[in-house]
């Protein structure tokens, strides 16, 4: 029974909190992290500590994903896994909705996961290795009042991570969807004091992640769910 192992990673829509603990945990692993998001200051501190490559890109935009995949194919190698974790928003009255702000949030959780998955599956398939990875939310399976362009986006970057499971699998290409149901533990949304580990610990999710880059292809999974203890659903 042989455990996948990983050299290379890019995780897309790196910031603070989940993509952070990623990096550090494939830091640890061994494996070159490269880092892409629209404004890589911020991800300094996060590049000292993990030796990580940062890069610029608006995961939206065909021509930037294609051009920051062969940017990390120049500096480092070609990844072998590749995560997506970004997201759009746009909160408010169904009838009140800005349809712009909804097709921005649209292009960036739904759009942009096909773009980066294409530009990852293609460089994977010839070795029929690799793995990519989609971070989803509670409204990847449920749609929210005054919510409605996250699950739009969220319920289709779910049927994007389905089909390709579907169709990427039986070629070698690990393909799970993350649903992150509940509130992920920051700086500034701590635990209260009352219910501790009521919301997820990013690092406990990150071990999640591990876990199922670590699974045989006899026994893959293709979702899982992930909540605090306290959470409804």
């Amino acid at each position: 029974m042989e455990t996948p192992k990983y050299k290379t990673a890019l995780i897309v829509g790196a910031g603070e909190g989940l993509s952070a603990s990623l990096a550090r945990l494939f830091a640890r692993e061994k494996i070159t992290v490269a880092l892409a998001a629209r404004k890589v200051e911020k991800l300094g501190a996060l590049c000292r500590e993990t030796g990580a490559h940062a890069y610029a890109c608006n995961a939206a935009n065909a021509d930037e994903v294609e051009r920051l995949f062969g940017l990390v194919e120049r500096e480092i190698a070609t990844p072998d896994l590749v995560v997506y974790n970004a997201s759009g928003r746009s909160r408010g009255a169904f009838v009140d909705l800005v349809p712009s702000d909804v097709e921005n949030a649209l292009a960036v959780s739904a759009y942009g996961g096909f773009l980066v998955a294409q530009q990852a599956a293609k460089r994977m398939l010839p070795n029929k290795h690799g793995a990519i990875l989609f971070t989803g939310a509670s409204a990847s399976v449920k749609g929210y009042a005054q919510s409605a362009p996250f699950a739009m986006g969220k319920f289709a970057l779910r049927g994007l991570a389905q089909s390709m499971a579907r169709e990427l699998s039986p070629q070698g290409i690990h393909v799970a969807h993350f649903v992150i149901d509940g509130g992920i533990r920051s700086a500034t949304r701590p635990d209260p004091q009352d219910r501790p580990d009521s919301f997820l610990d990013p690092d406990a999710i990150a071990l999640s992640y591990w876990n199922v880059l670590q699974q045989p292809r006899s026994a893959w999974t293709w979702e899982v769910e992930l909540r605090p203890w306290v959470e409804k659903f």
